[in-house]
């Protein structure tokens, strides 16, 4: 079956390991239980898979040897989410942020927690405590609270009780899970980005399944602690060394209420997805990337990027000048709990970077003749 006959279906065991992989806690610095998800799912068809000591994995496909290319596929594994830093003398818990979180957003929210303490086997559920309307100081209304400010209740009477379930250091996520709200829109809490290692993962699926026709060595690589700094991708870029790398991640989707368009550029939910251009996107793999996608009538839409891109690209390819490219998932309401976007754009990236790979020839490098 060729690509083009996939691109727009996502087949019904895809769908079951993407709501798997969204579900699964994974703040950064916490990735592992996520990327055992994903290990085993990459391992029903690499030809290995392995991680390093900070848990970013990979996994390959395709030949080996002296003048066959490396195409990295990349996509990051973590979430935002919470750190327990203090237990207060009434028991409440107060967090560190992991990630960008928008405090405004939270309030009321349930948080999961795994915990530390010894003898502690299920997680640890709170909520973040939201005081009611009626007893609320009038003269901070409109006022958002700072995170230092927001307590979460888990039900503990004292500091001492709250320490014998959880610990300072220990992480948590919020609750929200997995929603699909039409046969193609769904909404998750972790969009960002495990969507990312599931494209990384089925285009090497895709492409494994086209093997007599692949002339390169293709790397899913699924990094750890992107939200905190890019960490992960500095450490693939160096240990992985690939010859090219795909880099996918969610972008802002700008056709809901109150965007300005001339800031932020016009993207439309389900409309695409977003092919970056910019200083850290190497021209002729852009170039590349939009033929692909013409080929599979696959519809992209250009985003501007002069700077950073805010994803793990900035971090590769720096690294050695590894030629990159960067195609992001448009979603609505980045960085909230009920991130939503189209299952139709998600499939279309993985073929996308799949037909890439099937197009890369033997030697093949991406530089320009000056």
């Amino acid at each position: 079956m060729s690509l083009s006959a996939t691109v727009d279906a996502v087949r019904p065991e895809s769908l079951a390991f993407l709501k798997e992989l969204l579900d699964t806690p994974s703040p950064s610095g916490f990735e592992r239980d996520g990327q055992r998800v994903w290990m085993k799912y990459v391992r029903g068809f690499a030809t290995k898979a392995w991680n390093d000591p900070y848990n970013n994995c990979f996994a390959s496909f395709g030949p080996e040897g002296a003048g066959v290319p490396t195409l990295a596929v990349c996509g990051h594994a973590d979430e935002i989410g919470l750190m327990v830093n203090h237990f207060d003398d009434k028991g409440f818990v107060y967090c560190k942020a992991i990630g960008g979180i928008d405090t405004g957003s939270i309030v009321g929210k349930r948080v999961r927690f795994q915990s530390s303490v010894p003898g502690v086997q299920n997680p640890v559920v709170g909520l973040i405590g939201a005081t009611a309307i009626h007893l609320q100081d009038k003269t901070a209304e409109g006022k958002v609270r700072k995170m230092h400010e927001l307590f979460i209740d888990i039900g503990a009477a004292s500091a001492d009780e709250a320490k014998q379930r959880l610990a300072v250091g220990d992480a948590g996520v919020f609750l929200d899970g997995f929603m699909q709200l039409t046969d193609d829109l769904v909404v998750a809490r972790a969009l960002d980005n495990r969507i990312g290692t599931w494209i990384a993962a089925e285009a090497l699926r895709l492409v494994a399944a086209h093997a007599s026709d692949l002339k390169v060595r293709v790397v899913a690589v699924s990094t750890v602690q992107e939200e905190v700094g890019l960490r992960g991708a500095q450490m693939i870029a160096r240990s992985l060394a690939p010859d090219c790398a795909l880099v996918t991640d969610v972008g802002h989707a700008t056709d809901s209420p109150g965007i300005s368009h001339a800031q932020h550029g016009q993207f439309k939910l389900a409309g695409g997805p977003k092919l970056a251009v910019g200083g850290a996107m190497q021209p002729e793999v852009v170039a590349r990337l939009a033929e692909t996608a013409a080929g599979l009538s696959i519809p992209l839409q250009r985003a501007a990027t002069p700077g950073g891109s805010g994803t793990d690209t900035d971090a590769i390819f720096v690294n050695g000048g590894i030629p990159c490219g960067l195609v992001s998932l448009p979603i609505r309401y980045m960085h909230t709990t009920v991130e939503m976007t189209s299952l139709r754009d998600l499939n279309r990236i993985a073929h996308l970077f799949a037909g890439f790979a099937l197009s890369m020839k033997p030697g093949e490098r991406f530089s320009a003749a000056l």
